[in-house]
């Protein structure tokens, strides 16, 4: 073939001639670079390969780290893990081999992706998300991802998302916004763990953490100083009343003090906030996950107490009164979880009092069948969204929707078992979910996500809206 036959077959005569203009219309210093770059963007974007291996998450453990290739560049994600699977939940493949990394290791889920996703998915756009992920579905063929594993699903997912934003030559969040059809974006006020209890710490508080929240900061940077310098403040209040050693952190960085009640972190939590002067722009939120502590119908609130009094096994009406008393006491805006995940009764009855935000994260687990159970009997108010539960970016979008067509907060959640990959802070504001949970204002895969955050408001400019005391909705 000459080389006039290959310009003609392949109509690069045209699209050169293209370029040249393009390039004289830009008055260009360098026409070569800007010529190289114009053609390069008149090719659509298409996967070429995704190549997965296993790497360790926050606490050691493996999860899935995907590199996604288009004809224009490299695009990675990694997928975070929760202590547990609930069975209403996504699932994580792993290799159950207790002879390595306990049986945690995910080679199989990795294999799926370099074997059989990557042979589905090679020619398709990245910007069809839709397209992706339901491939990867209709690949699977079960309910909740077992074949392939949700941890191998969702690594791709996200991977894709992120070329999909690339070819669109849109930030992360803008894309997942057009996804969304949402068109504007909200930067969260941050829930941070500041004291960590329940059965993942040392101590004897019953609850599994403390969080506040800066809803009457006026921007997310302003947010986030508050948030540090009140983290701050409470360690040097613990320093005083529990020694160093109270100082150390749990595994999203909360203080892990030697107490023993609810009422004895809250007592801490609130002195912290008196130093720094913020005091009514902050306030407080509490995860009880009492699924932990529930046994029949009862609630053990020394279930990890070596001394049991027996004065502490509560009925479901006596937790409801202690969370009135609690919310009187101090500024609590927010209770997660406060009953077991099959208590839907006493969630009902303590939704209906209107005394805080209710969110459901052991209730719902992301499931949309439990949440549409949940908004029929008003069990809860506000969805925690974890997207390892679900299994897609596109499934994410779906239930968010659904907690905003019933008027719900949405809380975008970590996990346990964090990467330093930041998707859910672009995802929190491109929901305009108001609110996100990432942990303390501490340790790097917890920082990572509200450093992003910090990006994106930078880059809005003055088109940057902090959800401040618009953080939930009228409920």
């Amino acid at each position: 073939m000459s080389v006039q036959e290959y310009l003609d077959k392949h109509m690069l005569s045209r699209k050169i001639e293209d370029a040249v203009n393009a390039a004289v219309r830009a008055k260009t210093p360098d026409p070569v670079l800007f010529i190289s770059s114009h053609m390069k963007k008149a090719v659509p974007s298409v996967i070429t390969k995704v190549k997965a291996r296993q790497i360790l998450d926050s606490r050691g453990i493996p999860t899935v780290e995907v590199d996604l290739f288009t004809n224009k560049g490299m695009f990675r994600a990694s997928v975070p893990s929760g202590d547990s699977t609930g069975m209403y939940e996504a699932v994580e493949l792993r290799d159950g081999d207790k002879g390595t990394y306990l049986g945690n290791a995910v080679t199989k889920a990795v294999k799926n992706i370099n074997e059989k996703i990557s042979e589905a998915l090679v020619g398709m756009d990245p910007t069809v998300q839709l397209q992706i992920d339901q491939a990867m579905i209709d690949l699977d063929k079960t309910e909740k991802k077992s074949e392939l594993g949700a941890n191998a699903i969702l690594a791709v997912s996200i991977a894709a998302c992120k070329a999909g934003a690339a070819e669109k030559e849109v930030p992360l969040y803008k894309h997942i916004a057009d996804l969304s059809g949402k068109t504007n974006s909200i930067l969260p006020v941050p829930a941070f763990t500041v004291i960590r209890g329940g059965k993942h710490s040392g101590n004897s508080m019953p609850i599994q953490d403390i969080t506040i929240l800066p809803t009457g900061a006026s921007r997310f940077d302003e947010a986030l100083q508050m948030g540090s310098e009140t983290y701050h403040h409470l360690k040097a209040v613990i320093a005083e009343k529990y020694g160093t050693n109270g100082c150390n952190v749990g595994e999203d960085g909360g203080f892990t003090p030697n107490i023993s009640s609810v009422r004895e972190g809250l007592d801490i939590v609130k002195e912290a906030i008196g130093r720094t002067g913020y005091n009514d722009r902050i306030k407080i939120g509490m995860d009880v996950a009492a699924t932990d502590f529930c046994i029949g119908t009862k609630y053990d609130l020394e279930f990890k107490s070596p001394n049991k009094s027996g004065q502490n096994f509560k009925s479901g009406e006596d937790m409801i009164q202690m969370y009135k008393e609690l919310c009187s006491e101090y500024p609590i805006a927010s209770i997660e979880d406060p009953f077991d995940k099959e208590d839907w009764e006493h969630s009902k009855r303590f939704c209906s009092l209107g005394l805080c935000q209710v969110v459901g994260d052991d209730l719902l687990m992301s499931n949309p069948k439990r949440m549409e159970r949940a908004m029929h009997d008003s069990a809860c108010n506000c969805l925690l969204l974890k997207i390892n539960q679900i299994g897609t970016v596109t499934e994410a979008i779906e239930v968010v929707k659904l907690a905003k067509e019933a008027h719900w907060g949405v809380v975008v959640s970590h996990r346990c078992g964090e990467t330093d990959d930041s998707f859910i802070a672009d995802l929190a504001v491109a929901l305009g979910a108001g609110q996100i949970k990432a942990g303390a204002p501490c340790r790097g895969e917890r920082v990572a996500k509200y450093n992003q955050l910090l990006r994106i408001e930078e880059e809005l400019g003055d088109q940057a809206v902090y959800a401040g005391e618009d953080w939930r909705p009228s409920c």
